[in-house]
């Protein structure tokens, strides 16, 4: 059976910023995170990216310069002989309502119709509450990185179960030796 873990994007894989991560310059890439989704993918896991966008509902960039950072996280991983499966992005605003925004939990059931999986003790790997919240709620097992806002997450009341690790990499080297 395959193995799907759904990562977050900003503050999982590359540094978060209270002003958004608006173009490729500013994505940069949290040390080890690129190797650990490498490293998953060449053991036979599916990785799947679900993050929220609201920057382009916002207007601080747009598809193209999103894009440009996914191909870039895309081409960094094939770099390490591993492969990202999937990516999934909420593009709208805190107000809109929608379905896809964490916590609500569409992109996840987006990714596990792409994938035809069930989603019930998937790893989810976040660093806010919402991402875990948003996992949780279609069965997903949490796990919570200090990286990003991880750190004052971890201060917040976690949903039953979260696993708590210092940073991407060492979720991988815990899922691999298990």
């Amino acid at each position: 059976m395959d193995k799907l873990i759904i990562l977050d994007r900003d503050g999982v894989i590359n540094e978060d910023s209270d002003a958004y991560v608006k173009s490729l310059d500013e994505w940069i890439p949290i040390p080890g995170s690129i190797e650990a989704i490498a490293r998953l993918s060449k053991a036979g896991w599916l990785v799947a990216v679900a993050t929220n966008q609201s920057g382009l509902a916002r207007g601080f960039f747009d598809h193209d310069d999103l894009q440009l950072m996914h191909d870039a996280l895309q081409q960094r991983v094939a770099g390490q002989g591993g492969r990202v499966d999937l990516i999934r992005f909420c593009p709208h605003g805190p107000d809109d309502l929608c379905d896809c925004r964490k916590p609500r939990s569409g992109l996840f059931r987006q990714i596990a119709e792409h994938f035809c999986l069930p989603l019930e003790g998937v790893p989810v790997v976040g660093d806010s509450l919402r991402d875990l919240e948003a996992g949780v709620a279609v069965g997903c097992e949490p796990f919570l990185v200090r990286t990003g806002k991880g750190s004052q997450t971890e201060l917040k009341a976690l949903p039953d179960g979260t696993r708590i690790f210092d940073n991407l990499a060492a979720v991988a080297d815990h899922l691999l030796d298990n």
